[in-house]
């Protein structure tokens, strides 16, 4: 359950962080396949990251 949850997440603060204000061109799981990993391997990083773009706003 902790694991789904954290790849959630990870899929959340990847689309926040790295991908964010930029259009993503290829097949549409390609592009899942390439957010859902980079969250899984770097979700420890991201989460907070993108939370705190939250919540300052930026």
């Amino acid at each position: 359950m902790i694991l789904i949850i954290y790849m959630i997440l990870g899929y959340w603060a990847t689309g926040r962080t790295i991908y964010a204000d930029r259009i993503l061109i290829g097949d549409g799981t390609a592009i899942f396949g390439r957010r859902l990993v980079m969250g899984f391997l770097f979700g420890w990083a991201l989460i907070p990251w993108a939370l705190i773009k939250l919540f300052i706003g930026g």
